[in-house]
Formats: C-alpha cells, sequence, structure tokens
C-alpha cells in the first residue's frame, strides 16, 4: 500500500499549478475530473446507464454525452442532479481505486476539487489544500475559463466554504499567485511525504 496524498482547493485556488509541480518532481498524479471524463466517454457502462435514466436526448449526434444540456438539467432539477450523481459517483471511485493502486512513484496523489465532498479523501491518508482568497479565485478563474465572475461566484458558493475546508485538511499551501512562493511551500511537503511514503514501504 503505497503513500496516498489528497490535493485539493477551490475554483481558481491553484491545485493545477501545484499537481503539475509534484509531477515535476516525478509524483504520479491521479485527477478526478480526468477520471470523470473517462468514465462517461463512449462505451461506457456509465454513458448507457445516463442515456437509459434520462433519454436519447443527452447524447449528441456523435453518441458523445451532451454535457452542455445535461448540466442545465440538472441545475435546474435537484432530483435529476441526485440521479445522476447515484451513477457517476461510484463509477469514479472505482475507477480512482484502480488507478491509485497502478501507481509507482513514491506516492501517489489525488487531485480533486470535491475532495471532502464526496469522501474522496476516504481514499487518502493525508490531505493538501491549496488555499486562496476569494478575489484571487475570481481574478484566476476569470482569465481562465473566460466565465464571468457571477458564474464563478456560484461555483464558490457551490463548494464547501473555504474556513470548513481549512479544518479538515491536514496541510495548507496559501496561494498568492506567484508560482515561487507557491512552489518554495510545497519543497518541504512533498519531502516529508516521501519520508512518510517511506515508512509505510
Amino acid at each position: 500500500m503505497s503513500f496516498i496524498l489528497g490535493l485539493t482547493g477551490g475554483i481558481g485556488s491553484g491545485k493545477s499549478a501545484a499537481s503539475h509541480w509534484f509531477e515535476q518532481q516525478g509524483i504520479q498524479v491521479v485527477d478526478a475530473d480526468v477520471v470523470a471524463r473517462e468514465i462517461v466517454a463512449v462505451g461506457q457502462p456509465a454513458l448507457q446507464q445516463i442515456q437509459a435514466q434520462f433519454g436519447d436526448w443527452v447524447l449528441l449526434d456523435n453518441g458523445e454525452l451532451n454535457r452542455r444540456a445535461l448540466r442545465e438539467h440538472i441545475f435546474q432539477d435537484p432530483a435529476a442532479r441526485t440521479q445522476l450523481e447515484n451513477i457517476t459517483h461510484p463509477a469514479i471511485r472505482q475507477s480512482i481505486i484502480q488507478q491509485l493502486q497502478q501507481t509507482e512513484s513514491p506516492y501517489v496523489i489525488l487531485v480533486s476539487p470535491l475532495l471532502f465532498e464526496t469522501n474522496q479523501h476516504e481514499l487518502v491518508q493525508h490531505t493538501l489544500l491549496i488555499d486562496a482568497d476569494e478575489q484571487t479565485q475570481l481574478q484566476r478563474a476569470s482569465q481562465r475559463d473566460g466565465q464571468t465572475e457571477e458564474q464563478i461566484r456560484k461555483i464558490i458558493a457551490a463548494q464547501m466554504p473555504r474556513t470548513q475546508k481549512q479544518q479538515l485538511a491536514n496541510d495548507i499551501v496559501l496561494n498568492d499567485g506567484l508560482l515561487e512562493h507557491l512552489h518554495k511551500q510545497l519543497k518541504p511537503l512533498h519531502l516529508n511525504y516521501l519520508q512518510r511514503a517511506e515508512q509505510i514501504g
């Protein structure tokens, strides 16, 4: 059993920059967002279940999931959101577990924006929160995604409150937007995680 670190942070917090730095140190990363896309790819059981649950309108002409239509549907209907999550969350969890077991780096990282919200923290031994104040989040996310401030505020509001994440996380890195500062804080944590991994190994 290898040491598994859970890495999380709100939209625009800089968790992608952090996970990229860890990858540069030779640490393998399993990204929950990537897994979430993989499990609804054409031919996957979860996509067939979604079609059976909601109807053919959830598919595009090429057989792929119509994400926009489904997103709009579940946004207006909380019961539909629950139905969708009952299909996708177990499939995502199973795939994450499989991928975490197939890694060969000294330790492995599960990156998930909803690490605590979806109980994925149960799959890891230690958690690291990349934290940023709301203004920094808004600025970063709007530059990157081209979304309006209102849309980003809605996403932030839908996620677990920042203070609650701070209470749950084992380690916290405050990201002020400068990569140099971020990397400087990550380095001692990385060395600590390597030591922990050795103790487990």
